[in-house]
């Protein structure tokens, strides 16, 4: 289905916490093609696709094992310094000194068709909700590196909705300081809906953030 996980795979020389997390990105997004296949029915609910996203495969025993996915995935973990809750908190087993602080975050939003550049739209909720709480610090970045997944409930062109949410960005949320929109990335073998953008967060330090677009839209129940 992908090609080899090594890291002689992933393109450019980026610090090695930005290397890892691009690895743990590859083998999330494998688990979700294996949903794919699978034809899993899902809830348009965020949470319940989260948890099933999580539970019956990212922390799936036999998964983790071919994937050699050895980082530990806890979903639903509030933040101890903060009143947010991250959808999807990852440890490094090797981890040993500073387990409160030292982990990835990714926060993950469903995304539709329904006033794609509007305030009041999911696109809007992607920003206010998501990348806007990195940016306050509601959620920590302790490697300066996290992740957004967008649950595509709804068929829609993605590169085309990911422009709308530049839009929104530059426009409705300018108070947001963006280095680099919502970029195109191509660290991901035969998956072309990832990108990655950079800010600066309230304390003027600047903040990378990887999106993966899954497109479930076949797989929403009605």
């Amino acid at each position: 289905m992908f090609g080899s996980l090594d890291a002689s795979n992933f393109s450019g020389c980026v610090p090695f916490y930005d290397n890892e997390f691009e690895k743990i990105l590859s083998k999330i997004t494998i688990c979700y093609q294996l949903m794919k296949t699978d034809k899993v029915v899902l809830e348009n609910d965020e949470n319940k696709i989260r948890d099933v996203l999580v539970n019956n495969y990212i922390n799936n025993p036999k998964i983790k094992q071919d994937l050699q996915l050895n980082y530990f995935f806890f979903p639903e973990v509030p933040e101890s310094k903060t009143s947010g809750r991250t959808d999807i908190r990852i440890h490094n087993p090797n981890s040993f000194l500073n387990q409160n602080e030292e982990y990835y975050i990714i926060e993950c939003k469903r995304l539709d068709n329904t006033n794609t550049v509007g305030t009041s739209g999911l696109n809007a909720k992607y920003i206010e909700n998501g990348i806007d709480r990195f940016i306050t610090k509601c959620y920590s970045s302790y490697y300066r590196v996290n992740g957004m997944i967008g649950f595509i409930v709804e068929d829609l062109k993605i590169d085309e909705n990911v422009k709308s949410i530049n839009v929104l960005l530059t426009t409705s949320f300018s108070s947001i300081i963006t280095k680099q929109e919502i970029t195109k990335d191509s660290f991901i073998d035969e998956f072309e809906y990832h990108y990655s953008s950079i800010h600066t967060d309230e304390d003027n330090d600047e903040l990378k953030i990887y999106h993966l677009m899954f497109n479930l839209s076949e797989n929403i129940q009605t």
